[in-house]
């Protein structure tokens, strides 16, 4: 990033005096030289090892934000690692209040990093010149880029045979027109469009850029199948693009959720089906015959098929692997309307979360029948079976729950799913219990 340079050293140096001077002036009974250095050690161990201070200059506040937390966790447990080790006294209620004021005021700091580089660029600083090659799809979405204050690129213009009219950016020239204009701009980086040029012209392109100090950066021809949840990879010296690449794929996701998973899970299954599944037995006892827990056949994550726990809700009948239940569907019994109301009816799918056949939160998994159905006639309906189901999900809280009425419902519920995917993150799964609990305690329409 060019006039970077300095921003990593900068960026550790005050780190550290937010960490320290909080443990300083928050925790002084424990706050010892040899904590100091263990501390500050620590942090940049961390920090190094986790490749936490790297320079992008496509990063905002709210990117790689699951690298800030994941430094800033293990750096809390290496400070209660070295607290035991030295054999420091400690009040542990002071020191996690201690932790996340440094919390807070580490964000801040990142927070108000961001927005004075923004303001910076915006006044031309840590600016760099860029050109674009050729005149595709692609055009009009990196002009966009380019035009965000935020990033901080100069955008030039581009060259192209002719001038296009959709385009923002000015027209330049042709190809031949670009060399003479690279070296008296003094050009920082050149993105060329693959598919607008000869294998001739790319090489004669990239012989000048690297004897010009120019960065050459090409696009490749999407044939229009790029999608959000794509990512770049590279097996030996082959670039490969896997669209479908999703935020759940990464180790910190995949472990992170599991381990949520199973505290969230293993509390409700103490806590509240400890005692609730007797009591409904009871209840169900006197009002229909039949087990408390009705368990069916579904498909999972990669549609694999499992046994999900329902309290059952209705009267034993032959219809119900098959039909949905519907608004007033004579087959709810009257404890299965509160029930269903309540939604309780999907509390014993904590025991699928604790089996890890389900996660809390995730796509709703569908009776064989639905899925076999769906799978032939809505689009991308089988994306949502690359994760796990969830006992809630974002469809849910948007409102797509519960009985299929009309095409559009699964569509929808789909299209949500499909979003769920490709746009994950901890703080959205938290934002979906919130709205579930909030929907269980005062109602929703398409419960029943």
């Amino acid at each position: 990033m060019k006039g970077s340079y300095f921003i990593i050293p900068l960026s550790v140096v005050i780190h550290l005096m937010i960490i320290n001077l909080s443990l300083y002036f928050l925790t002084p009974e424990t706050y010892t030289k040899t904590l100091a250095l263990s501390v500050n050690i620590s942090w940049l161990v961390i920090g190094i090892g986790l490749n936490f201070y790297s320079i992008d200059r496509k990063e905002k506040f709210t990117h790689k934000f699951h690298k800030f937390l994941r430094h800033f966790f293990v750096f809390v447990l290496s400070y209660f690692s070295v607290l035991a080790f030295l054999k420091i006294e400690f009040n542990p209620q002071k020191q996690i209040l201690v932790l996340l004021s440094l919390l807070f005021f580490l964000l801040f700091y990142r927070w108000l990093f961001f927005e004075t580089r923004k303001y910076y660029r915006q006044g031309g600083g840590n600016s760099l010149k860029v050109i674009i090659l050729g005149n595709d799809k692609n055009l009009i979405r990196l002009e966009n880029i380019f035009n965000d204050p935020d990033y901080g690129y100069r955008y030039l213009g581009y060259f192209h045979g002719k001038k296009e009219k959709h385009t923002m950016g000015k027209h330049l020239g042709d190809f031949e027109d670009c060399f003479r204009f690279i070296t008296e701009q003094e050009v920082d980086e050149i993105y060329c469009s693959v598919s607008q040029f000869t294998k001739s012209e790319l090489l004669r392109i990239r012989a000048f850029s690297d004897n010009h100090l120019a960065k050459l950066k090409l696009i490749p021809d999407n044939k229009g199948v790029y999608s959000s949840s794509m990512e770049f990879e590279i097996f030996e010296n082959l670039p490969i693009l896997n669209l479908r690449k999703s935020p759940l794929d990464k180790n910190y996701a995949k472990y992170g959720k599991r381990i949520f998973d199973i505290v969230f899970s293993s509390l409700v299954i103490v806590v509240i089906l400890s005692w609730l599944i007797p009591l409904l037995f009871i209840l169900n006892f006197f009002e229909s015959k039949g087990p408390v827990i009705f368990k069916q056949l579904r498909h999972g994550k990669d549609k694999k098929i499992f046994w999900c726990y329902k309290f059952r809700s209705m009267g034993v009948n032959p219809e119900a692997n098959s039909k949905m239940c519907t608004r007033n569907d004579l087959r709810v019994t009257k404890i299965g309307k509160f029930i269903r109301k309540t939604s309780i009816d999907e509390l014993p799918q904590f025991i699928n979360v604790f089996l890890g056949d389900m996660s809390v939160v995730g796509p709703r998994p569908h009776m064989e029948l639905h899925t076999m159905k769906y799978e032939n006639n809505i689009d991308k309906y089988l994306v949502r079976h690359f994760a796990k189901p969830g006992i809630t999900g974002l469809a849910q809280v948007r409102g797509y729950r519960g009985e299929i009425i009309r095409k559009s419902d699964i569509i929808n519920r789909t299209r949500m799913d499909i979003f769920y995917l490709e746009k994950w993150t901890a703080l959205l799964d938290l934002k979906i219990i919130y709205q579930t609990i909030h929907n269980c305690i005062y109602g929703e329409g398409k419960a029943y």
